[in-house]
């Protein structure tokens, strides 16, 4: 059976402790600090990103290797809305990209992608939402 990761960017990071980091962290071994190119966007009290065709560009977050990767991104779909039983277009879509790790391994990972225009939202420039979260 292949690796299965996760790329986590807002909520779900350690320093947020929040309660679906918890069950993260129960069903996922963390791999490390890692980037993904694109655009990072405050959308409320939490995050949004979108994909960039500028290397410039990178969000901070984690990667996270899944031990059960069907339960954990079940509970995940559910948290971030998006998936079966949830109106289209959701505001989440969960794809897999490819992410940076810290020292230089590239792996695919799902990651959780904002999924309406960014428009009115605020870019967070630091690409970093613990920058945000902070203030």
């Amino acid at each position: 059976m292949k690796d299965e990761f996760l790329f986590v960017y807002g909520t779900l990071r350690r320093a947020t402790r929040s309660e679906m980091y918890h069950v993260l962290a129960r069903h996922a071994e963390l791999v490390g600090e890692a980037t993904y190119q694109g655009k990072l966007y405050n959308v409320d009290y939490y995050p949004g990103v979108v994909p960039s065709d500028d290397p410039a560009d990178a969000v901070q977050g984690e990667v996270y290797r899944l031990r059960n990767a069907r339960v954990v991104l079940s509970r995940l779909d559910q948290y971030e809305e998006c998936g079966h039983g949830f109106p289209e277009p959701t505001e989440f879509v969960r794809e897999i990209q490819k992410v940076h790790v810290r020292g230089g391994e590239t792996v695919p990972a799902w990651i959780y992608l904002y999924n309406r225009t960014t428009a009115n939202l605020e870019l967070v420039q630091s690409g970093d939402f613990l920058d945000v979260q902070s203030h």
